[in-house]
């Protein structure tokens, strides 16, 4: 990043890909103050009408959609292609939850009159969002929020503002105003202007705790303003009694390292019981032996691409040396196999006899391993994290997964299938230091609009019959 631009890199190649001015944030907040009125009282089939039109022109440049993602984010092209898919189906999502969250009823009242129940929109909403994600995620808070009636800001990663940019021009392409939908580059001091903003009604953020809490703190004087905080999680896959051995494995390479491990619902955490160490452990090992990692537009296609930039793959290694310094017993070493760009083979250590295990979200490929003999054990150390987005329970029975789910302190709960991959049909969002009560998904139609309780009359009608002299 420049003083004045921001300046996007290709992790794969380290080549430069794009560069944007940096934006004003006033200038930003006043366009869509005044763009937001009139959008807010258009009937909502006019907002569902441009929100679909939005979809169509994100298909139109489906292909080139995909390959810039590829780019910028450094996934391989099959796994960008999947996140402009959710991107369009996000709007079919949106509407459907915005009628079933935000519904309107009429009641029976006193006097022959009605009581109502409508929703209203916030106004200007920021949105701040992710690199590992940054057309699916923004996106997923923006349709909610323009179908409410409210305008948005992005603010996008400044790791991949290209991405951001294109997903904005598309709602421009679809007829919806310029000043309505923006995009503000820039940096950190720009989303903090972004987010402290007097004339912004609320924020919702994608990203790390430590971002997400300055966030809350910055806000807690101001309890008019939502806040949707979602940001990631130390997330267990626990493999309990099963005889299937190689899909569980494979459940726990998926968690573990899809998108590189840069997902905020990735295992970082496999619980292991100790009569199936050696098997599961050592499945999990041929597997990351045999995955391809490489550039995303490789033949054959690679499983997972770098990581998002140089330095970010240089904390994970770090990391890594570090686990192993303070006990850790390292059973896959996670390497640099090409030089100075960020690409990393997955990292596999066995933390079991570490006196203390840090509680934080490593974000990459790197799975720590910790054998237990028993359930309850088993349930103890899953818990064992302030963070509480997603876990999986991999095998045992029935019994055995009511007490998983009753137990278990998380947002998203699954049962032999992987921690990551949620249903964009279904909230999304967890507890501790990974959110704020505010799921996003199909319950993102909760904190883009509000409750509005009304009874009403066409004509005044009243009468008091205590307390007044004849």
């Amino acid at each position: 990043m420049s003083q004045n631009e921001i300046i996007s890199y290709e992790p794969a190649t380290g080549a430069e890909l794009w560069r944007g001015p940096i934006g004003n944030v006033d200038d930003a907040v006043a366009r869509a103050r005044r763009a937001w009125p009139k959008w807010a009282s258009q009937p909502l089939a006019n907002r569902i009408e441009l929100v679909r039109r939005f979809a169509n022109e994100v298909r139109k440049v489906q292909g080139e959609f995909a390959e810039l993602i590829a780019r910028e984010t450094g996934k391989p092209l099959w796994e960008a292609s999947t996140e402009v898919e959710a991107v369009i189906a996000k709007v079919e999502i949106s509407v459907r939850a915005y009628a079933e969250r935000t519904g309107q009823r009429k009641l029976d009242s006193a006097l022959q009159g009605t009581a109502a129940l409508r929703h209203k929109p916030h106004g200007v909403m920021a949105v701040l969002g992710p690199y590992n994600f940054p057309a699916h995620l923004p996106n997923g808070h923006i349709i909610p929020a323009l179908i409410a009636g409210n305008a948005v800001i992005l603010k996008p990663s400044e790791k991949t503002p290209a991405v951001g940019a294109m997903l904005i021009s598309c709602f421009h392409k679809a007829g919806i105003e310029p000043d309505l939908v923006q995009i503000l580059l820039g940096g950190p001091d720009e989303g903090k202007a972004l987010v402290a903003h007097d004339d912004v009604d609320g924020v919702l953020f994608t990203g790390s705790a430590q971002v997400g809490i300055a966030i809350n703190r910055k806000l807690a004087g101001n309890p008019g303003k939502i806040v949707a905080l979602e940001m990631g999680g130390n997330n267990p896959i626990m493999v309990w009694n099963t005889p299937l051995i190689a899909d569980a494995a494979t459940l726990i390479v998926q968690s573990a390292f899809t998108t590189a491990g840069q997902r905020c619902t990735a295992a970082r955490r496999l619980i292991v019981k100790s009569d199936m160490y050696d098997a599961v452990v050592g499945e999990v090992k041929k597997l990351t032996d045999r995955m391809i990692i490489g550039a995303p537009f490789d033949d054959p296609q690679p499983y997972m691409g770098p990581v998002i930039d140089s330095n970010t793959a240089d904390q994970l290694t770090e990391s890594f040396l570090y686990l192993i310094s303070n006990g850790g017993k390292a059973i896959s070493h996670m390497r640099r196999p090409q030089g100075d760009l960020p690409f990393l083979t997955p990292g596999l250590i066995d933390t079991t006899n570490m006196a203390e295990r840090p509680d934080v979200e490593l974000f990459g490929p790197l799975l720590q391993i910790v054998k237990v003999d028993d359930f309850d054990e088993g349930i103890a150390e899953a818990n064992n994290t302030r963070f509480g987005l997603s876990a999986s329970l991999v095998g045992g029975n029935p019994q055995e997964y009511n007490r998983f789910w009753a137990n278990i302190r998380a947002g998203i709960v699954n049962w032999n299938r992987p921690t990551n991959g949620a249903s964009s049909a279904a909230p999304f969002g967890g507890i501790g230091l990974s959110g704020n009560h505010r799921p996003a998904a199909f319950y993102a139609a909760d904190y883009c609009a509000y409750p509005v309780a009304s009874t009403e009359m066409e004509q005044p009608r009243a009468s008091v019959g205590v307390g007044f002299t004849q």
